[in-house]
């Protein structure tokens, strides 16, 4: 069939139900004036519970899927959030009335339906109905059934009707919701307090990042959209509050891919009296014990790889992994001159400005991670790259910090973290520096925050997880667009 035969028939079918609504509504029969419908269970409450519900009367709500038969007798598929389930539709129990409109209903029409519970002589758990009404006219029709919703593009734009005709997604979303709950439900039960920090900033903080800029009209002032929740979350720590976290909605004006939207979710934690050796065993455990709780399993297959999320994890420093991948050994390289030399080397691009640890740091990026399948925690990261990290008493020029990779990403973000403002600000002294010389994701100077070590933070560990990432993990997702209702998209002519 041509485009033009197929723009033709899809019109025809508009026209045809719009027709049908207007007959409807002439005879009094308007289904957009019902408010409400009494539903008393689920498609997947009856298929479960079939042995005690034989023979009950129920009352269900939702989508035909399909219809067959049209003599005295059909049979068609309800979808409701749970599932599917079939419905018999008889002339002698519904009327001849009622089974003239139901005639009439189009795939995709949204109705209630009430009747009994049972059986069919092929074994299928159906509803015998004895009254069905039409909720709501569908004047869109759906996609074909055998080829569905293929265009990748329209499913991330129309995700109202990838969730209606792909069960795969919306059990994708299910599970996002359950990981989400059970992240937060193993928090709480340690003593977490969740909590809510600003949106709006007059000092994106907290991350490397480009910001998006906006304007607060009657403060006559421009804002920023957060780049991450640290920096507030901090400030409770030095309140007293002790152990708290955040989850919510981070923007950043950067680049789009499979790993990145410019507005994602994290979770941000943090807690006093503990360091970054304290949250990778916390994150070992949450993690694992999230995959065990919504999957059953902590053995799971990623893109046809198979990843075992049982702790412990594999440990091991930046160097030390740039040593086992490279066998170039950075303990001996000790001038940033040298480093660039073993950089270059390597094939690995780095301007004379680099320094050794940002060196090293590229280094890693460009020649390790793409080696790490299994969990793995990178540690020792150098001060250059984590100005928010407590350095290393005994090597002053690492940080104690670490990066989870799983699947060749960085799944989650910890330091130990720098309580003395005094370094803190001459670290802060150093990212505006570089931000007057070109640098857009270098952070600003906060002398708030500065004010609030002052007062004395106490030694405190804090994790930042991407959650998008991580349900990308667990639910097998190729692109964080898999996993995100509304993905960022452009705008359509």
């Amino acid at each position: 069939m041509t485009v033009q035969n197929q723009d033709m028939e899809l019109s025809e079918i508009l026209k045809v139900r719009r027709e049908k609504l207007k007959e409807l509504q002439e005879m009094g029969q308007d289904p957009f004036k019902i408010v409400n419908f009494g539903k008393t269970h689920s498609t997947e409450e009856i298929i479960q519970n079939f042995d005690s519900m034989e023979g009950m009367s129920v009352s269900i709500a939702g989508r035909l899927m399909s219809k067959r038969g049209m003599g005295k007798a059909s049979f068609c598929d309800l979808q409701d959030r749970e599932g599917k389930i079939q419905l018999y539709i008889r002339v002698n129990e519904v009327g001849e009335d009622t089974y003239n409109k139901v005639k009439k209903f189009d795939i995709g029409d949204i109705v209630g339906v009430k009747g009994e519970v049972f059986k069919t002589h092929k074994g299928e758990i159906s509803i015998k109905v004895m009254e069905i009404i039409l909720l709501s006219k569908s004047l869109q029709p759906l996609p074909e059934k055998w080829h569905g919703l293929k265009d990748m593009d329209l499913r991330y734009r129309q995700r109202y009707v990838d969730l209606i005709v792909n069960p795969d997604v919306k059990d994708t979303f299910i599970k996002r919701s359950k990981i989400i709950k059970s992240i937060r439900e193993f928090l709480d039960n340690r003593g977490y307090l969740e909590v809510d920090t600003p949106i709006l900033n007059t000092i994106p903080g907290g991350a490397a990042a480009r910001p998006f800029i906006t304007h607060h009209n009657t403060l006559d002032i421009d804002m920023y959209l957060r780049i991450a929740t640290e920096l507030h979350l901090k400030r409770l720590i030095v309140g007293g509050l002790e152990k708290v976290y955040e989850m919510g909605r981070i923007f950043r004006n950067e680049g789009m891919s499979i790993k990145h939207n410019p507005e994602f979710t994290t979770i941000e934690l943090y807690e006093a009296y503990t360091d970054y050796k304290g949250m990778m065993e916390l994150t070992e455990q949450m993690i694992s014990g999230v995959a065990q709780e919504v999957l059953g399993t902590t053995k799971i297959v990623y893109q046809e790889e198979e990843i075992d999320l049982t702790p412990p994890w594999k440990r091991m420093t930046m160097i030390e992994s740039i040593k086992e991948y490279t066998n170039v050994d950075f303990e001996a390289i000790t001038t940033d001159e040298d480093a660039r030399a073993a950089a270059k080397s390597l094939k690995v691009h780095v301007e004379d400005k680099h320094t050794r640890g940002e060196v090293i740091n590229t280094v890693f990026e460009e020649c390790v991670e793409e080696h790490l399948v299994q969990p793995t925690f990178i540690t020792d990261y150098p001060v250059e790259v984590s100005p928010l990290a407590k350095r290393k008493p005994d090597a002053p020029t690492l940080t104690e910090r670490f990066e989870l990779f799983i699947t060749r990403r960085e799944m989650a973000n910890a330091f130990s973290e720098l309580n003395d403002p005094i370094d803190q600000r001459e670290r802060f002294v150093k990212q505006v520096e570089a931000r007057e010389a070109g640098d857009e994701e270098a952070n600003m100077m906060d002398d708030d925050f500065i004010n609030a070590l002052e007062y004395g933070m106490p030694p405190t560990g804090g994790l930042g997880i991407g959650i998008d990432r991580l349900v990308m993990l667990l639910t097998d997702s190729y692109s964080i667009r898999d996993v995100l209702l509304f993905p960022t998209m452009k705008q359509r002519d």
